[in-house]
């Protein structure tokens, strides 16, 4: 039989973590400044190398599909990195082209997309505005003027002289005949006259028969030259118009060709701005009459209007959707709501005589536009919330076109005149910005995604802590203050903020770069160092905004406490029971999370080798605690009772738990239960445990170790201190300990105890007071140790099955069964 080997009481204060572990303190006469004032500002952010890398990468690389999404968790400053680092490079890019609309004169509904010169498009529309607004002047003066009159009077004479002459020969000819032409409301008639007078009718009847018939022929040639003369007409008519047309071309080309004529000069090195002009012209010469009867001092009068909205001009205005008159560089666009109107721009409609119509005018540029030959910061969580708006996006980025569309014509919901304009070609770079989940998701959704997004610019959370990067931090936190125009932090203030860093990363070896909450905090501790009369912030002032933030949110954490004070939730603090444990877990509500002691307890019977989860049974437990309980029955397989099977029956639950149970990280504390109660040896009930284990028994690290271990602290505390209390971790999760000051002076007084071990053997040892044991060179565990009394057990139980198998087959063979 094996030596026993015990435990003793060195051993378990052997594995008490020392107390400079449990916080990690900066000393504030490192520091060669008093306060941050003194200090300069860092330039963007700090640790994040390798994102900023990955930024410069996709900014500067040609190619079009390489854009950029920029993933990390939110608060660490990527959208203010990106935008700083963007703004520095666009600073020393050229501004891109101009954008306009213009109207399309031969298919109107077909709006023309022309590009200028930065900072020519407004210009461009003033211009033609100036130009239409002479010409508002310039024609009418033009066809009011003596000239144009005596030249047009001349027209119409000669057309007239014309129709008199016609008529005059052929009053003649009549008269020679004895014919009279009567003009009568129906046209003209003929009748014989004599001397000048008409015939009356029974008159000419008495005249001899071949009389009549000459005066009938007569009238009937007559007739004949009349009809000519009056078929004439329409096209003497015709003619009048034809020259007056041909004189009010000549005189208005004159007009408007003068109006034109500085205004093609000023853009003639921009063919497609001189060929829309060209049809400017023709359009102007052609529908003159539309700038005649607005006479300065005329009852028709419209000088009143403004030519930019007068409505029979708006088809020579010009819509200036982009116009960099005003920029240096090349834009930086961050839109906040991505719609897909927002995005790639919109057709707006104005109602008229109850319908719904639209020009060239009411088409409005999107982000996309405004960003074109820039950048683009688009947060990816509301860009895929908008109906329309991914797609879009990717469609446009894809083609490298614009296409301007409406959800409503997409859906036909709609049946209204609207637009075609022509897509404008589009080069931008594109940022997104979103969590690691939401890209790698994407990625494996979205098979467009990788191909358009090539640039992962990864931001971390958080970064190593040392000396170096302590002054640095320093400086983080003097530009917070300095961009928040707070009071100048002194050196203790800093030292804190340094260490409250490493508190929120969870890693006393490393730092947050969670700017954002960092920030609040700065802002919290400026507003109570104001309260209390100070000039600069204080170390006093970082603990006050600390207590108060956690006094306004840990409302629940209290009654949570309250409830095991009272003894309604049943959490023992001193003595000793069989297969029951305190476990440790984290509850997060919102931005606030805190630790509590939940009882576990084990029972143990003979069975087929089956470890019940109870919580799994009824469906609260999830997958990662079904693991880690599993795992369980693999320990005891692998370690006890090797030439038996595994003949035990065992439940675990979490007493009082009423709501879902995962993780693994009481995988160990459930363990530590279970042994106990196959060994019959009773636990410290003043010992919390976290930690989760595997199949050798090796303790691993867990998450949420500092709140976990206040979390029973402030438990034991209520309850008052019995100098034995304390908490198992994992021995791996000492770089994680950043612990509340109170506690690490509990530990110091010897309130509170906080032991490291790095497999169950150390811990149950702790536990129970007795050695856990190791199997001799007979292969067998010490007497009196846990491991022999659990071995020892389970053996028992595999006998018993094995007896009890035995009666069964006698049994059925007494009964005549095979």
């Amino acid at each position: 039989m094996a030596e026993l080997k015990r435990t003793s009481n060195d051993e378990a204060k052997g594995r008490k973590v020392p107390l400079e572990r449990l916080r990690r303190r900066t000393d504030p006469a490192a520091f060669t400044f008093a306060t941050t004032a003194e200090l300069e500002p860092v330039s963007g952010l700090i640790g994040q190398d390798r994102a900023l890398s990955a930024i410069r990468f996709g900014t500067s690389i040609a190619q079009p599909s390489f854009h950029i999404f920029a993933l990390g968790p939110s608060g660490v400053g990527k959208a203010t990195a990106v935008r700083q680092f963007l703004e520095e490079r666009a600073a020393g890019e050229p501004p891109p082209l101009d954008w306009v609309f213009v109207n399309n004169f031969d298919t109107p509904h077909k709006p023309i997309a022309i590009s200028l010169p930065s900072g020519r498009a407004k210009a461009f529309s003033q211009a033609l505005i100036e130009a239409v607004d002479e010409l508002r002047s310039a024609l009418p003066a033009v066809f009011e003027s003596e000239g144009y009159q005596s030249r047009r009077q001349a027209i119409d004479d000669e057309i007239q002289g014309s129709q008199e002459s016609a008529f005059s020969q052929l009053n003649k000819e009549s008269e020679a005949s004895n014919i009279a032409i009567l003009r009568t409301p129906v046209g003209f008639a003929m009748a014989p006259a004599r001397n000048g007078k008409v015939i009356p009718p029974e008159e000419f009847h008495a005249l001899p028969e071949n009389e009549r018939k000459a005066i009938e022929e007569r009238i009937a040639d007559l007739q004949k030259q009349l009809e000519e003369i009056l078929k004439r007409i329409p096209h003497l008519e015709k003619e009048r118009r034809l020259k007056i047309h041909a004189l009010n071309d000549e005189l208005a080309t004159i007009a408007v060709e003068s109006a034109l004529d500085s205004l093609e000069a000023a853009f003639a090195d921009i063919t497609a701005v001189n060929e829309h002009l060209a049809k400017v012209r023709r359009d102007l010469i052609a529908n003159a009459e539309l700038f005649l009867g607005e006479g300065q001092d005329g009852p028709d009068s419209r000088r009143d209007i403004d030519t930019a909205h007068d409505a029979r001009f708006r088809r020579y205005m010009v819509n200036t959707i982009i116009s960099r008159e005003e920029e240096d560089g090349a834009p930086i666009v961050e839109e906040a709501n991505p719609t897909l109107g927002n995005l790639v721009g919109r057709i707006e409609h104005l109602s008229q005589m109850g319908a719904l119509v639209t020009d060239f005018l009411l088409i409005k540029p999107g982000a996309l536009h405004r960003a074109n030959g820039g950048y683009l910061l688009l947060d990816a969580r509301k860009v895929l919330l908008q109906p329309f708006s991914w797609e879009a996006l990717k469609r446009a980025l894809k083609n490298g076109q614009i296409t301007i569309e409406s959800p409503a014509e997409q859906l036909s919901l709609v049946s209204t005149v609207s637009l075609e304009p022509d897509r404008i070609p589009l080069g931008v770079r594109c940022v997104l910005f979103g969590d690691r989940q939401l890209y790698y998701l994407l990625c494996a959704l979205d098979p467009e995604f990788p191909d358009l997004f090539k640039v992962a610019a990864d931001f971390d959370d958080e970064f190593e802590r040392s000396d170096g990067n302590g002054v640095l931090y320093a400086r983080l936190i003097a530009s917070i203050a300095h961009a928040r125009e707070l009071r100048p932090i002194d050196a203790g203030a800093v030292a804190r903020l340094i260490d409250e860093g490493s508190r929120i990363a969870g890693d006393s070896e490393r730092l947050t770069l969670q700017v954002e909450e960092l920030s609040d905090l700065i802002s919290e501790a400026d507003f109570w160092a104001g309260e209390a009369g100070r000039d600069t912030i204080a170390a006093d002032d970082v603990d006050r905004a600390l207590r108060e933030r956690i006094h306004r949110q840990d409302r629940l954490r209290q009654k949570a406490q309250e409830s095991i004070a009272r003894e309604i939730r049943l959490i023992d603090t001193q003595g000793m029971a069989v297969g029951q444990i305190n476990g440790l877990s984290v509850l997060q509500l919102g931005q606030f999370a805190f630790g509590q002691p939940s009882r576990i307890t084990a029972r143990t019977r003979m069975g087929t080798g089956k470890v019940v989860d109870i919580e799994r049974e009824v469906e609260l437990g999830g997958p990662f605690h079904s693991k880690g309980v599993m795992i369980l029955r693999g320990f005891l397989e692998g370690r006890y009772a090797l030439k038996y099977p595994l003949s035990l029956s065992a439940s675990l639950v979490f007493e009082q738990s009423y709501g879902g149970v995962d993780g693994d990280s009481a995988s160990s504390a459930e363990l530590y239960a279970l042994l106990s109660a196959l060994s019959g040896v009773p636990i410290r009930q003043s010992i919390a445990v976290t930690g989760s284990v595997n199949q050798h028994g090796v303790v691993q690290a867990i998450g949420g170790v500092n709140e976990k271990i206040e979390g029973f602290f402030d438990v034991c505390n209520k309850r008052g201190f019995t100098g034995d209390q304390g908490v198992i971790i994992p021995k791996a999760n000492l770089v994680h300990l950043m612990l509340r000051e109170d506690v690490v002076e509990a530990v110091r007084q010897q309130k509170f105890h906080v032991y490291a071990v790095e497999t169950i053997d150390q811990g149950i040892e702790i536990l129970t007071g007795l050695p856990a044991g190791e199997r001799g060179p007979d292969n067998a565990f010490p007497d009196g140790t846990i491991n022999r009394k659990v071995e020892d057990c389970l053996i028992g139980y595999a006998e018993t099955r094995r007896e009890f198998g035995k009666t069964e087959d006698n049994n059925k063979q007494g009964n005549g069964k095979p």
